[in-house]
């Protein structure tokens, strides 16, 4: 694996000289931030991709971009998916299931994050709901698209270590609402379901991984008010100054989507299948204290067991068995 890549990488940079030519490519959440720069990056490398987004106008519009980047052959064209409506979403895979056409790569980058309390369309916590089932049913149900050697990328988040799933009270029914526990259970569940994904498709060579980009200033944090935000930077940096090191800097949008394209398409898939990585490298396995935005992995969400625990628990909340 090469390991010259780090946190500062961009996606060109992890990319240069790659030749993406034939190869088929799914982003969801292209409307913005990192899934634009996500898709413009492989496409510019002659990748053929799918950009899946709620609103297609939207897309359209923050895609130009992805177009006007097009080389090699390269193809972009658009999937309407609303992950907070397993009507959207099962409609959205069936019209893939329908054309066919396989895929290497697919990079569920969508999501939602520190929501207010609410539901999705169908009655789910909204976060986990989103993020997490969403996904779920909609790589599933397309799965048999994935040809041997492909690979499934989740985009989760450091957040994962807010809180591991609650399998008893997914929907916070009986638990008071907070929403940063919320979306670090949709995080933990996103890495858990690469972990059992790939331990089920493995045999027919298709892999998964889960990744955190990075802290990057995008569209995820606006349910985030401007003085939780500051208080948590300033929070931060006291912390990191206590341990010697430099203060926070926010990523890049090209630095952020780099972990995405290099699991995808540039590491080796036997290094980060059903691992998490961050920073363009698998992660170590950290648990107790770890700085706020030191590197690590918290190891519950790579038990095996809860991984399939997870997976019953979503069958039977979206009422479909894969």
């Amino acid at each position: 694996m090469n390991q010259s890549f780090g946190a500062t990488s961009t996606t060109d940079e992890v990319l240069a000289g790659a030749d993406l030519r034939g190869k088929r490519v799914l982003v969801t959440g292209v409307s913005a931030g990192l899934g634009v720069e996500t898709a413009r990056a492989l496409v510019a490398h002659g990748a053929e991709v799918v950009g899946a987004a709620r609103d297609l106008r939207k897309a359209e519009k923050a895609t130009a971009v992805v177009r006007d980047h097009a080389a090699n052959g390269g193809s972009f064209s658009l999937l309407e998916l609303d992950l907070a409506s397993l009507a959207s979403v099962r409609a959205a895979a069936d019209s893939l299931l329908k054309d066919g056409r396989a895929f290497d790569v697919v990079i569920a980058n969508a999501g939602v994050m520190a929501t207010p309390k609410g539901t999705t369309a169908d009655g789910f916590e909204t976060q986990f709901g989103t993020n997490h089932l969403g996904h779920f049913v909609f790589i599933n149900r397309i799965a048999k698209l994935l040809r041997s050697g492909s690979r499934v990328v989740m985009v989760s988040s450091s957040g994962h270590r807010f809180s591991n799933v609650d399998l008893d009270d997914p929907n916070f029914e009986r638990t008071p609402y907070d929403p940063f526990q919320a979306y670090g259970r949709s995080k933990s569940a996103n890495i858990l379901f690469a972990v059992e994904f790939d331990r089920r498709h493995k045999e027919r060579g298709v892999r998964a991984t889960a990744l955190h980009p990075g802290g990057i200033q995008t569209e995820l944090g606006r349910h985030i008010g401007h003085e939780t935000l500051e208080g948590m930077i300033v929070k931060i940096n006291q912390d990191l100054a206590a341990e010697g090191k430099p203060p926070f800097r926010w990523k890049t949008i090209p630095e952020g989507a780099a972990t995405s394209v290099w699991a995808g398409v540039v590491a080796r898939a036997e290094d980060v299948a059903g691992r998490y990585c961050e920073n363009c490298h698998v992660s170590e396995v950290t648990d107790g204290y770890i700085g706020p935005v030191s590197e690590g992995v918290r190891s519950y969400v790579l038990d095996a067991q809860t991984a399939k625990a997870l997976w019953q628990k979503s069958e039977e909340m979206v009422g479909e068995t894969f």
